[in-house]
């Protein structure tokens, strides 16, 4: 089963949940893999403690010119729908930061004078992490380079490396772009993790419609409840959407959290409340099949 935490927004306590869970299944002895794809800005890492065993380069295939006998007939820029190729009266001009990688511009060029190179764009590490008793946590995370306009295609590589059978946790990137369709396209549920506020509650709104456009089941999690107002909750009533857990605004989580604790392990209080979370996603999943 895989489990994308996902959110509208940044900060509203994605990894706090998706470590959390990851902590407790392996505590458990579950086999778990904990997938960490916010590659702009991963943190998985400052609260599992992995030992990492593999680090290597990712390359994406981007175009480019065999020669300068370019006819400058424009077939690939007409093709391109990502502005990565410009055709001039002589020859053409490429971007390939903005490429997709599609390869449909080698297949369009006339001339046959483009061919794909492999660019470097981020790192993908692998290692494991301990929970003390049971399963270790395998664990996958991608790190974009800076300057890289372009996430996808690394987190399509990342999750091209979950091999780990059992629950798999995925962490998602903030909001509803590109990079993260492509992680909820590939998972059985989203958690959407929310804070109580109208801008919390605008961005869910968003994400969940996301989830229903790729027909994903969904339910959300109410991180720092008692902060705002009650609109998540009105919502999610009104759209049918389980909330699965609600976590308050306490400080001593907070400090949990800046020691690079996860929220089960520093207050084993919680542990029975994110097992019922888990037996949650699980029912909703089954239930959605």
């Amino acid at each position: 089963m895989r489990i994308a935490v996902a959110s509208g927004k940044g900060g509203t306590g994605k990894t706090l949940v998706s470590t959390s869970l990851a902590w407790l299944l392996a505590r458990d002895a579950h086999r778990v893999a904990y997938v960490d794809a916010d590659v702009e800005e991963p943190n998985g890492h400052l609260f599992l403690h992995p030992e990492l065993s593999h680090s290597r380069r990712y390359a994406r295939p981007v175009p480019r010119l065999v020669s300068e006998t370019c006819s400058g007939c424009g077939e690939c820029q007409s093709f391109c729908q990502f502005n990565a190729i410009v055709a001039l009266r002589d020859g053409i001009l490429l971007f390939p930061e903005l490429c997709s990688s599609c390869g449909g511009c080698v297949l369009a060029c006339r001339d046959r004078e483009l061919f794909e190179v492999p660019r470097e764009i981020g790192t993908i590490e692998a290692g494991t992490a301990c929970a003390g008793a049971g399963h270790p946590i395998r664990f996958l995370s991608a790190t974009l380079d800076v300057g890289e306009a372009r996430a996808t295609p690394l987190i399509r590589g990342l999750l091209g490396r979950i091999e780990e059978p059992g629950i798999v946790l995925i962490d998602a990137p903030p909001g509803t772009s590109c990079s993260v369709m492509e992680i909820v396209s590939a998972v059985d549920l989203v958690v959407m993790v929310s804070e109580p506020t109208p801008f919390g509650l605008h961005d869910l709104a968003l994400a969940v419609e996301l989830a229903k456009k790729l027909a994903i089941p969904c339910g959300v999690v109410i991180n720092r409840d008692g902060s705002g107002d009650q609109g998540v909750e009105f919502y999610c009533a009104q759209q049918h959407i389980p909330v699965f857990l609600k976590i308050p605004l306490d400080r001593r989580i907070a400090e949990l959290y800046c020691r690079g604790q996860t929220l089960v392990a520093g207050m084993p209080t919680w542990r029975k409340a994110f097992r019922d979370l888990l037996e949650s996603t699980q029912r909703l999943a089954v239930v959605e099949r």
